[in-house]
């Protein structure tokens, strides 16, 4: 699909509400290449990782911001970097596996340029050639050729990197009701990693992040949650939003709906489905309120779901136009219990994407993308549940979020 011209750009969202969005910019390349710059290399704060996964100095963790392929590393000083894994000299990747530990330096496989933990150039093989021949011009200087570096913050355990030193401090990025309720997960106590999934599915990222704004699909897909009462619609709920930056958060409470749920005229296809081990949705109350769901958006491409005692962050990670990578990374504390430890462990394979839920989420996910695939240009997506404001309310019936999500895509996308 050829990519839309300035004039093009400007009409692509035909509605200032944005409860229209255009199917091209889920499959237009060009639009997708504006956003790996606009976005994600732009004035926004990326998630990278959890400062538990490099403990140790010299530890990192392999991950990515957009396509490039960033190092969260930490130095001896116990500081936590993150430099892109491409060596300045001739771009060979540094380090290959998923994490390790690189000791005091990253030492480039191909010609071995080394450079410090925080990316600075210290040597390379034959700067000065060898027997007088050979080697670098006089005036080249290692100051020069240091990796690129992302400016980092760490809240609480949680890393963010961006490109753009300009990008506001974190806690502002957030804003009041975003960190607060980031807080209340990540609450200071030392995070440990219960595990990591991480699968591939054929749909543009924002369908993801679309996906995690969209409350009531889990009342309408998720048959495990609705029959369990892990999650209804009746059940006490409410969500706050930052459109200026484009997050958002939603919670529910379980054992607050009042008789039959009101499906809304939504048919419950599998009425007989039960469990012979009730143990797998066991849980307790472990944040000082009544909230057992919450999920947070943090634009661009991060979630963070505290599901009963499912804890993870979800890692959107851009693959082409057409498909993406989410990454799982559940965790815990250090002070749990053993039966708190448990719960983590056996709600995670629950909520993961083999589990009960997400496989539901993966399959339409997909379905979404093939179904706009080749769609007229200007074919688009009708976003008017919740009627067409951006306010927050106390209910899930709603598109708003999404609605929220659009207006800041369109304000860094100069799309109208």
């Amino acid at each position: 699909m050829d990519g839309p011209n300035t004039a093009e750009r400007a009409q692509l969202f035909r509605e200032p509400d944005t409860t229209r969005v255009p199917y091209r910019v889920y499959q237009d390349s060009e639009i997708y290449a504006d956003e790996l710059t606009r976005i994600f290399y732009g004035p926004n704060w990326n998630y990278l990782g959890l400062e538990c996964e490099v403990p140790q100095p010299g530890d990192y963790r392999r991950t990515f911001v957009g396509e490039r392929e960033i190092l969260m590393l930490r130095t001896k000083e116990g500081d936590i970097t993150a430099v892109e894994n491409r060596c300045a000299h001739r771009g060979t990747q540094i380090c290959q596996a998923l994490s390790g530990n690189t000791g005091p330096s990253l030492i480039c496989p191909y010609h071995q340029w080394t450079y410090t933990l925080t990316g600075e150039l210290t040597g390379l093989p034959y700067r000065r050639g060898i027997r007088g021949k050979g080697g670098m011009p006089e005036d080249f200087d290692l100051k020069n050729h240091s990796l690129v570096r992302l400016k980092v913050e760490v809240l609480n355990g949680v890393v963010f990197g961006t490109f753009d030193p300009s990008t506001p401090a974190l806690e502002e990025y957030l804003g009041p009701d975003m960190y607060k309720y980031f807080v209340r997960i990540f609450d200071g106590r030392k995070l440990r990693i219960v595990g990591v999934h991480r699968q591939v599915i054929d749909c543009n990222w924002k369908l993801q992040m679309e996906n995690l704004k969209d409350p009531y699909h889990a009342g309408i897909l998720h048959l495990f949650l609705v029959k369990f009462g892990l999650y209804r619609l009746d059940q006490k709920s409410e969500f706050y939003k930052n459109d200026a930056m484009g997050h958002s958060i939603l919670m529910t409470s379980r054992g607050t709906e009042k008789g039959q749920e009101d499906t809304g005229g939504v048919q419950m296809r599998a009425p007989d489905f039960e469990l012979s081990d009730h143990d797998l949705i066991k849980t307790r109350i472990e944040f000082p309120d009544d909230v057992t769901l919450t999920i947070q958006t943090i634009f661009p491409s991060l979630i963070v779901q505290a599901q009963s005692n499912t804890l993870a962050t979800r890692h959107v990670i851009p693959k082409g136009v057409g498909s993406h990578e989410l990454v799982w990374t559940f965790f815990g504390f250090d002070d749990d219990d053993d039966e708190l430890r448990t719960m983590r462990l056996r709600l995670a394979n629950v909520m993961g994407p083999a589990g009960y839920v997400t496989l539901d989420d993966a399959e339409a996910l997909e379905f979404s993308q093939l179904g706009i695939r080749g769609t007229a240009p200007d074919a688009e997506s009708v976003l008017e549940l919740g009627r067409r404001g951006i306010e927050s309310n106390d209910h899930l019936v709603t598109e708003t979020l999404i609605r929220g999500y659009y207006r800041r895509y369109r304000e860094l996308m100069d799309l109208g």
